[in-house]
């Protein structure tokens, strides 16, 4: 079995998540008493957070960097960046490792071809929907990429931030969100991403008509086929 690296903190409940499915993944698909072989750093969401409203990137790569290679010193075979929206340093930091980066956007296009999809809704917090780093990326593989109207992007950012990354999953909110899937389906998305991880503890696919891909689940999954693959 592979070392999975995990460069999180993005929040700690996105990287709690992460932790939980790897381990249950491998759990069903080794058994006994397996367990992923994982190496996580953990940055402080306060300080990175901060640097983004600043836009000051530079650094938040240099941070970043600095976790990712602490995860591969510490025996990491491939690496996660366990956040979304801090993939819009994802180049910086692959370009300091040695390692493989394992990037979400791939993971997520790679499941949509998987679905036949051809138009899909992107959910996240504002950053993530208005900026292109993440969307284009997405696009390159001949999807079209949805994204909620801006009027929406206060209202996910704050569902995220002051609910969900502190772990509280509110009713409201689930409808909130649930409305804006159906105007994404209305806008023609065939399937709805879940661009950020704690969207994952508010809504399901028991929730929605639409095809949900969860970033954090299908990212996870593509790390166990890699580090479960000789």
């Amino acid at each position: 079995m592979k070392t999975i690296g995990l460069v999180g903190g993005m929040s700690w409940e996105s990287s709690a998540v992460y932790y939980k499915l790897l381990n249950e993944g491998v759990e069903e698909r080794v058994g006994g008493l397996a367990s992923a072989r994982s190496v996580m750093v953990s940055v402080d969401f306060a300080e990175v957070t901060a640097l983004q409203e600043q836009e000051r990137w530079d650094e938040v790569a240099t941070i970043l960097a600095d976790a990712a290679r602490g995860a591969e010193r510490a025996g990491a075979d491939f690496l996660l960046l366990c956040t979304t929206a801090f993939h819009r340093v994802a180049e910086q930091v692959e370009a300091a490792i040695d390692v493989p980066l394992l990037h979400l956007a791939d993971v997520v296009a790679a499941d949509c071809a998987e679905h036949r999809l051809e138009s899909v809704g992107l959910l996240g917090t504002s950053f993530a929907m208005s900026r292109s780093f993440f969307t284009d990326r997405i696009a390159s593989h001949g999807l079209q990429v949805v994204v909620p109207d801006e009027r929406h992007h206060a209202t996910l950012d704050r569902i995220i931030y002051d609910e969900l990354v502190h772990g509280k999953v509110v009713d409201d909110s689930r409808r909130q969100v649930v409305a804006m899937v159906e105007e994404l389906w209305d806008a023609g998305a065939g399937g709805v991403i879940l661009g950020c991880t704690e969207l994952e503890l508010l809504v399901r696919q028991a929730d929605v008509e639409l095809p949900v891909l969860g970033c954090t689940t299908l990212h996870v999954k593509a790390a166990l086929d890699r580090a479960l693959t000789d």
